[in-house]
């Protein structure tokens, strides 16, 4: 017969662990000999090691009783259950991974790949990291008002910069956040966006129709306020016959 520490060391357990096996009632309790000490024969060394054994493949205890007094059909069915239990947990641990993946990588937790993408490609062009940042915040706005529409939308921006003005203009306004309002550089920007609005408005490109009247507004005054330089370079636009930001608009000639 085996005292409690001498069946732990057989099962290869802490004794706190047969403490809590017979609190818990997945391990008998025997009653305690004349000297009062409890005793323990081969068969509580056999159901104390299935027990460690179910534990440690994740088993829970709540169900390692049903497994331990099962016939072999029923165990079968037990484990086969247990299993699948896993898997769909497994799987679902796995997702999470992924999540804190594009968690940790910063862009990908309100972007899809293709605005990532296209992000990743201003900075290959040398654009700020500030700059980048605002940008990021318009297309979190834009993709999701559109995510079915936004993977097009982008792969038109990246024909946009196969356009030597379009790569001008972001070599201009990466560092335009530091600007002064009379920077002699906006002038150059409000040409740039010159060039480049009349070419759309020349090809019929431009869509004034993506955003509702509320939208188009915080996005203007989102940029009105990026940088002290940035309603000097709304008002030239106008002066150029140019309205808007978001939601461009071309001025009739005799205004």
């Amino acid at each position: 017969m085996l005292t409690i520490s001498q069946l732990a060391g057989y099962a290869g357990v802490t004794v706190a662990a047969v403490r809590h096996y017979h609190k818990i009632g997945l391990l008998p309790e025997p009653e305690r000999d004349r000297s009062g000490y409890r005793s323990y024969n081969a068969a509580a060394v056999a159901r104390l090691i299935r027990i460690r054994v179910l534990a440690s493949a994740g088993v829970p205890l709540a169900q390692v009783e049903d497994l331990l007094d099962a016939d072999p059909e029923d165990f079968a069915e037990e484990v086969r259950e247990l299993d699948a239990r896993l898997r769909a947990e497994v799987r679902r641990l796995q997702d999470t991974r992924k999540r804190l993946a594009r968690l940790a990588a910063g862009e990908h937790l309100a972007l899809p790949q293709s605005v990532v993408g296209y992000l990743d490609r201003l900075r290959e062009l040398g654009v700020e990291e500030r700059y980048i940042e605002r940008e990021r915040d318009a297309w979190i706005v834009v993709a999701a008002q559109f995510p079915d529409e936004i993977d097009a939308v982008i792969a038109n921006k990246h024909e946009d910069l196969d356009d030597p003005d379009r790569v001008r203009f972001y070599s201009l306004v990466s560092g335009a956040l530091d600007w002064s309002a009379d920077d002699p550089r906006v002038v150059e920007l409000a040409d740039i966006l010159d060039r480049i609005l009349t070419r759309w408005f020349e090809s019929q490109d431009l869509d004034d129709d993506w955003f509702d009247d509320q939208m188009i507004a915080l996005l203007d005054a989102t940029m009105a306020e990026s940088a002290p330089a940035a309603k000097r370079l709304l008002t030239l636009l106008e002066e150029r016959g140019w309205k808007g930001w978001t939601r461009v608009e071309r001025m009739p000639a005799d205004r």
